[in-house]
């Protein structure tokens, strides 16, 4: 999302705000003598097997400012068509504020009733628009998952914006932002630290991890640099770990950039190419009959997306050699028209209308395409293609902020599943509750989205994809074109 060209929407958006939503944030700890109440609670995910949800525990100052409150945690749940009370499949004593419960072993497709307490006080939603709020009916249905086997599973993720240092400031002279807590490390990096735990773990066990855009705060060299070092601790590049550049990811004109490549004809120096991807330039992976294809959307100036004529014939070339072959595109920028429309930056905030009809051409030509991941908007949201294209343009929420998570593709030989995860570390769970009062109380309602647009199953063939090695299995084969890797920089 573009912190540094706010536009008068977003702008007008978050002030006309003000009237209608709490700016107190959770701070520091408050003492449990006063009442505490149970809010905030979201369904987070939805699975074919499993149910995760979440909710804090706050007590009111005399300012009416919440205060984080330490609490158990308890779980109720149970087949919505019962008539006995749902039984407690979950409890822990231990004292939190920021409470996260993931069932597992569900039904596939049948229905659910929950309630969630804390300190016997049963947990509310802390958003009253009923047709988006799922969690008013304390209900919900597990997913029906595709016919066949589990083929491999990918993560989605994008905007992390590490060496950032304020989250979510429109313009410096509003009070919107949110800084780190005292003695914390900074919140890109600790988010950092969380998804790369939560992809390789066991209930997760990612194959690969696509992060599509802004990896960086502003593409200076110290950010970039410390950032690739840890990713190469992760996982190679092309394999394990596949990236493209974001709007905060360009070269830029100024001191802090100047030891960076030089573009010619311009003032502009690129300091986070040399160690990731160069400018405008699109790469595709074979992994293991999945193709996916990366995409520089990025302007050299500005907030908004284009892509250029040499890199749209290079992916015109791939789709037409290879029309039916099942295929995954991620970019930064967002391409429907319904994007532009409903984000909050407005149109000029997505790919430019011009290259976004071209991709929607392309598609049309390639059925194999089925999904098109992109971030930018720091939002969670499915949005209808522009024209009759089977495929699903999919925005995820930002990772270094709430709702601090991404999305997990499982692909069957029948279609593919797609979750939303959050991240699970303890100092994650503390930044995502700190961060949803970000947009004066926008945020939880912006970014979250709906419980559909998070957790939903398509159908579809896949079988051209072979199933992925686990465990000890050696590395999987991967035809990995140009992009540089330790030993290239």
């Amino acid at each position: 999302m573009g912190r540094y060209e706010p536009s008068r929407r977003t702008v007008l958006t978050a002030l006309t705000a003000v009237a209608a939503f709490p700016v107190g944030g959770l701070t520091v700890l408050a003492s449990t003598s006063e009442a505490v109440m149970a809010r905030d609670l979201e369904v987070l995910t939805v699975s074919d097997q499993s149910v995760a949800v979440s909710w804090t525990t706050a007590v009111a100052d005399p300012l009416g400012r919440w205060r984080p409150v330490e609490a158990d945690t308890e779980l109720a749940l149970g087949p919505a068509d019962s008539r006995r009370p749902p039984p407690v499949v979950y409890f822990d004593p231990t004292p939190t504020a920021f409470h996260y419960v993931e069932i597992s072993g569900l039904e596939p497709g049948r229905r659910y009733w929950f309630e969630a307490r804390s300190n016997g006080v049963r947990a509310v939603s802390g958003v009253t628009l009923r047709w988006w709020n799922d969690e008013q009916r304390h209900e919900f249905r597990t997913l029906t998952p595709p016919p066949g086997r589990l083929l491999r599973t990918l993560a989605l993720a994008n905007d992390l914006h590490y060496g950032e240092e304020v989250s979510g400031q429109i313009l410096a002279v509003l009070p919107t932002g949110v800084r780190q807590e005292p003695g914390m490390p900074p919140y890109p990096a600790v988010m950092l630290d969380a998804l790369l735990a939560d992809v390789r773990a066991p209930d997760r066990a990612a194959d690969h991890l696509i992060l599509a855009g802004d990896l960086t705060s502003d593409g200076r060299p110290t950010e970039s640099r410390a950032l690739r070092d840890r990713l190469d601790a992760f996982g190679e590049f092309g394999r394990d770990l596949l990236v493209c550049r974001g709007n905060h990811d360009r070269p830029r004109v100024g001191a802090h950039w100047q030891s960076g490549v030089r573009l010619s004809g311009t003032e502009h120096h690129d300091c986070w190419g040399p160690y990731f991807l160069p400018r405008q330039r699109l790469y595709d992976y074979d992994l293991d009959g999945l193709r996916v294809i990366g995409l520089d959307t990025t302007d050299l100036d500005g907030a908004g997306g284009g892509i250029d004529a040499d890199q749209m014939s290079r992916l015109r070339t791939l789709l037409r050699a290879e029309p039916d072959r099942p295929t995954l595109v991620f970019g930064h920028h967002p391409v429907t028209r319904e994007s532009g429309m409903s984000n909050l930056g407005g149109p000029g905030f997505v790919l430019n209308r011009r290259d976004g009809a071209t991709l929607h051409q392309l598609y049309e030509r390639a059925p194999g395409v089925f999904l098109h991941h992109s971030g930018h908007t720091h939002r969670n949201r499915r949005t209808r293609p522009d024209t009759a294209v089977p495929v699903e343009f999919l925005e995820v929420a930002s990772i270094k902020e709430y709702p601090t998570g991404y999305a997990l593709l499982r692909l069957y030989e029948g279609g593919y599943m797609v979750t939303f995860q959050t991240t699970r570390t303890a100092a994650a769970r503390r930044w995502s509750a700190r961060t949803r009062t970000q947009l004066f109380g926008l945020q939880q309602r912006y970014s979250l989205g709906s419980l559909a647009d998070r957790n939903h199953v398509v159908r579809r063939d896949m079988s051209g994809i072979r199933r992925a090695r686990k465990s000890n299995a050696p590395a999987l084969r991967t035809r990995h074109r140009g992009v540089p890797t330790v030993a290239h920089r």
